[in-house]
């Protein structure tokens, strides 16, 4: 006989969880995991809009090579609801400071308290404005040699100009391509050293600002200048402005700020992911413009277990306190339930 576990899913909340993820990528799941394994009680909030659902396959995750990524979050979500964790389709409205924690409040109006949390909402990717971009983005309009170059290899690749990495990632791509065009589109063309780089390394540099792609039965077959010429590329590069989906703590004084590549904008955190608010950590693309999926799963993990540590030296504290002032240990379970109700009376004002 075969044993059968049946995990319920449910979109119900809770009153409160020692822990609420907010963004269900592979860093807020790998995070989530991680703390339901220490058994805590944890909910992911999941607005359900990944940054890499264009891309046919995830690229340089170890033995998941390939997989598609609605698939990997799939897999995620199970494992997580598996160690009794919860994953909650939805979009955080709002986030505010209370005494015990925070109460986290969607859109739809349900809201939920949580001892601490983990942000991990990701960024988004924004273009320039060249006609195209936006409906190939992911499959021949790339951004990551790392994610795309071997998919690409061999091909005519185009680099647009559109940031101050532009150059870089030209020279990047070089090595999946002996046939690399740099478009400088509406940057000022390479000039000095970085001229000098390109030119070693056999990459064009093609003046004017870019106009449009050229498509042919679904397929870029090349880029169109503004003055009608067009040359022929199979794949564009583009360095997008990432930047950080933050707004929802603007109440906790959690901004987003400019990262020093000058690629964009992110949330400051140490090593842990801690950020400068008291109780929040931050895990994935929100902190790390660069996280691939491996590295944000890594750091959602790392987070948790500093979260857990943190969360365990407050329960100490507590406990050091009580048994000072007479009171009788309870279990681990026990606390769980008198931490929720606590947090409940006071949602309730008692």
């Amino acid at each position: 006989m075969v044993a059968v576990e049946v995990v319920e899913v449910t979109d119900e909340l809770k009153n409160a969880y020692d822990v609420v993820v907010i963004g269900g990528g592979s860093a807020g799941l790998s995070g989530a995991l991680m703390l339901t394994r220490a058994r805590r009680s944890v909910v992911v909030i999941d607005a359900g809009a990944p940054r890499n659902a264009p891309a046919s396959g995830v690229h340089g995750l170890l033995a998941r090579e390939g997989i598609g990524p609605a698939e990997l979050v799939e897999r995620g979500r199970a494992e997580v609801r598996g160690y009794g964790g919860q994953v909650v389709s939805g979009k955080v409205s709002t986030v505010a400071r209370e005494e015990a924690g925070f109460q986290v409040a969607l859109t739809d109006g349900r809201s939920v308290r949580a001892r601490r949390l983990l942000l991990a909402t990701g960024l988004v990717d924004e273009l320039p404005d060249v006609p195209g971009l936006r409906s190939r983005w992911g499959r021949d309009v790339v951004h990551c040699p790392y994610c795309h170059g071997w998919e690409i290899r061999d091909q005519a690749i185009g680099v647009l100009g559109s940031g101050p990495l532009s150059v870089h990632q030209a020279l990047l791509f070089r090595q999946w391509s002996d046939d690399v065009t740099f478009f400088s589109h509406t940057l000022p063309s390479p000039a000095g050293e970085e001229a000098e780089q390109l030119a070693a390394r056999g990459i064009r540099v093609v003046d004017g600002e870019v106009a449009s792609l050229e498509i042919v039965d679904d397929r870029l077959v090349g880029v169109r200048l503004t003055d009608g010429s067009v040359v022929k590329r199979e794949a564009l590069a583009v360095a997008s402005r990432m930047v950080a989906r933050t707004g929802l703590l603007s109440a906790l004084g959690l901004r987003a700020v400019e990262h020093p590549s000058g690629a964009g904008e992110h949330i400051p955190s140490d090593a842990t992911g801690r950020t400068e608010v008291p109780g929040v950590w931050a895990a994935g693309n929100v902190t790390d413009l660069a996280a691939q999926v491996g590295g944000a799963a890594a750091a959602g993990a790392a987070a948790a277990a500093q979260i857990n540590a943190d969360l365990i030296a407050e329960e100490t504290r507590q406990a050091v306190a009580a048994r000072a002032r007479g009171a009788v240990p309870f279990s681990a379970e026990m606390e769980s339930r008198v931490c929720e109700a606590v947090l409940g009376n006071r949602r309730h004002g008692l």
